[in-house]
């Protein structure tokens, strides 16, 4: 899992990248889906070890920066969408688009974060 961790440390931190130059490097706050990226990829990097211990506390972190993740950009989705309509404008599309993205990616990582500890526990090697 700890492989699949920096796959979507990247599509992460290309999300964030694409949502701040997509809105004209003029919202920082795009490059929130880059930081957990980072994040994720620096626990992706601890959990490749050959200690057990090391890597299953690593992933355990991995997994709650994820559900962090998806937590906060789902939620993040449903406020800025309820806060443009009670304005009467349409809400921005590029934010809304990214928010979207990284509830969805962080959702499917914790998914398989999940399933992967489930099919260790079945295993035996825990």
């Amino acid at each position: 899992m700890a492989k699949v961790t920096l796959v979507f440390a990247v599509l992460l931190i290309a999300l964030g990248l694409a949502g701040y130059l997509g809105t004209g490097s003029a919202h920082v706050t795009a490059l929130i889906p880059t930081w957990i990226g980072l994040a994720l990829g620096i626990g992706g990097l601890f959990a490749i070890s050959p200690s057990e211990s090391r890597r299953k506390l690593f992933m355990h972190i991995n997994v709650t920066v994820g559900l962090l993740g998806f937590l906060g950009g789902a939620a993040e989705a449903v406020r800025g969408y309820a806060h443009a309509r009670s304005l009467g404008v349409d809400p921005d599309l590029i934010a809304l688009g990214s928010k979207l993205t990284l509830a969805g990616l962080m959702l499917i990582y914790v998914f398989l974060c999940v399933k992967s500890f489930i099919d260790a526990r079945r295993s035996g090697k825990v």
